[in-house]
């Protein structure tokens, strides 16, 4: 097998190396990420062209742990990894918000991002590693991004502030900070910690783009050793500037009333018979309806900002400073352990706890073996609850993604087992 290049930096007191050119040849990108004996593959694959009509960005993320790579061999009677687990899940998101945003406005290709953790040493979390492997796949790639971007994880370990901590420091830690940064400027946060200063989380965050600009850097060079040529989009060629002053000609000023009615239901009516008139009206044979709902939409969002900095006012009529009604009732259910209805304006969330023993934690495998999860807390978005029609289901990534954002919230203020 002929040689790669790679490039190499050190991080957190150990070293980070990137290597393009060894596996995975026939995808567009491909790089291994090593990090102690942690090691990931990111790979990235695009078609050439675009879907014609559609009108969103089809990037498909996908994180994966084989259980190989931890020295397990998998549970269940087919001893086969199946659907992705929860930390899956989270990664696959985790890659997804910093990359998603650095694709130009215009561009959609589909394309397909896997990242596979091949090796896992118990003390380096592989989804920092499957971030920066992302990016670099694609800078490698050729694709139109507007990146690379570097990820790191800072702890607060013992009042001091630690890049990318190992599974024990983090542990112990107050503080789990994930940045992912261009070198110009931070695109993507999330944390959990327990009670820390304002002072502190903006330390860590400025000490997280310090790392973020020399991982940028890493991969620029590999995109330069070893990078495709670049791909060529204009996103001023997919624009139709005839076809968007028509769309505001005919819909600016019956937007701009539609916005102004405070509720929720009959401000979304009036917009929906905005739309479907002037998609009737300018494109009858509905050859461009794409391209007319994105101007329509283009439309809203700019008089919606307008209405809000010229005359300070929001959608619903309400003032800058103003919150909407916020309400709260207990026992709502009455044979359940617990339960509230928590209201905010026409916003609500039904919750209900169930106690259970020892005996219903819920078994999670990992590299470092089996643990017990004590706490679990799960969040459905069902289509009734935006007045919707879709396909009920189980929990889709979203869903999961949000169920873990507030588990991460709740969790730091529960009483210890014991």
């Amino acid at each position: 097998m002929g040689s790669g290049q790679s490039t190499q930096i050190e991080i957190g007191g150990r070293r980070l190396t990137l290597e393009t050119g060894r596996v995975a040849k026939q995808a567009d990108g491909s790089v291994i990420v090593r990090y102690g004996d942690t090691v990931v593959l990111a790979t990235v694959v695009a078609s050439r062209v675009a879907v014609e009509g559609q009108d969103f960005f089809p990037l498909s993320v996908d994180y994966r742990e084989r259980a190989y790579a931890g020295g397990r061999i998998p549970g269940g009677f087919f001893k086969r990894e199946g659907r992705p687990v929860e930390k899956e899940i989270l990664t696959s998101r985790l890659i997804d918000r910093p990359l998603r945003p650095l694709f130009p406005r215009g561009f959609r290709n589909e394309i397909q991002l896997i990242a596979l953790a091949l090796s896992a040493d118990a003390e380096n979390d592989p989804d920092i590693l499957a971030m920066n492997g992302a990016s670099a796949a694609v800078a490698v790639a050729g694709l139109p991004f507007l990146g690379p971007f570097g990820a790191v994880r800072i702890g607060l370990v013992d009042g001091r502030l630690v890049v990318n901590p190992t599974s024990r420091e983090l542990g112990r830690s107050d503080l789990d900070l994930v940045v992912a940064a261009t070198e110009e400027s931070v695109v993507m946060v999330e944390a959990g910690a327990a009670e820390i200063s304002d002072d502190t989380l903006v330390e860590a965050i400025a000490l997280a783009h310090a790392e973020c600009r020399g991982l940028v850097q890493i991969q620029r060079k590999l995109a330069d050793a070893a990078g495709k040529p670049r791909w060529s989009f204009d996103p001023r060629a997919h624009q139709d500037p005839e076809l968007e002053a028509v769309v505001r000609a005919a819909a600016e000023g019956r937007i701009r009333d539609a916005i102004t009615i405070a509720d929720k239901v009959q401000r979304g009516q009036a917009l929906a018979k905005v739309a479907q008139e002037v998609l009737a009206t300018v494109d009858p044979e509905g050859l461009r309806r794409g391209k007319v709902k994105e101007y329509l939409d283009k439309v809203e969002k700019a008089e919606v900002r307008r209405m809000i900095l010229d005359r300070g006012v929001r959608i619903d009529g309400r003032k800058s400073w103003e919150t909407r009604p916020i309400t709260g009732e207990v026992s709502f259910l009455p044979r359940t352990h617990g339960s509230a209805l928590f209201s905010r304006g026409e916003t609500q969330a039904l919750v209900a706890v169930t106690l259970g023993t020892k005996s219903d934690e819920q078994k999670v495998e990992t590299f470092e073996g089996e643990t017990w999860k004590p706490f679990m807390l799960h969040y459905n978005f069902p289509s009734f609850s935006v007045g919707e029609v879709r396909r009920f289901g189980s929990p889709g990534r979203r869903e999961i993604g949000h169920g873990a954002l507030a588990e991460r919230s709740v969790q730091l203020v529960l009483p210890p087992k014991e």
